[in-house]
């Protein structure tokens, strides 16, 4: 169903706020590993408990234009980076193959010597060119 859909008992949008909760919290879960933080790392830079950031991640609880500000600006993306990607409907669900794409940018990043972080990306350029 699109968001424009309704439900044909309440007539309500059949894409519920609850699907975008969810979407956004994919969103800065994604950020947040990219840039190597950690649930804890992220939860203390925005002034939450881990338990709270993680059920903002997970969609669970719904975050506030003023604290969606606040994540936006931690993590270096302006607030509607959060929403792209909201019409196409994809699934929150992170394959395990984007799971391991995530993983593989966090450690990365998190590489502090530069020559080693060119030696590894010239190595995967080489790596995605063999047949």
């Amino acid at each position: 169903m699109t968001m424009t859909q309704k439900t044909p008992k309440s007539g309500k949008p059949a894409n519920r706020a609850g699907d975008i909760d969810r979407h956004v919290g994919v969103r800065i879960r994604e950020r947040r590993v990219m840039l190597g933080l950690s649930q804890q790392q992220m939860a203390d830079l925005i002034g939450v408990t881990y338990q709270q950031a993680h059920k903002y991640e997970r969609g669970i609880n719904r975050i506030s234009a003023g604290r969606l500000y606040e994540i936006a600006q931690v993590l270096g993306v302006s607030v509607s980076f959060f929403f792209e990607g909201v019409e196409e409907q994809r699934d929150p669900d992170l394959s395990a193959r984007q799971r391991m794409c995530l993983e593989l940018a966090r450690n990365f990043a998190m590489i502090n010597n530069e020559r080693h972080q060119d030696v590894l990306s010239h190595l995967a350029r080489v790596l995605a060119t063999e047949s």
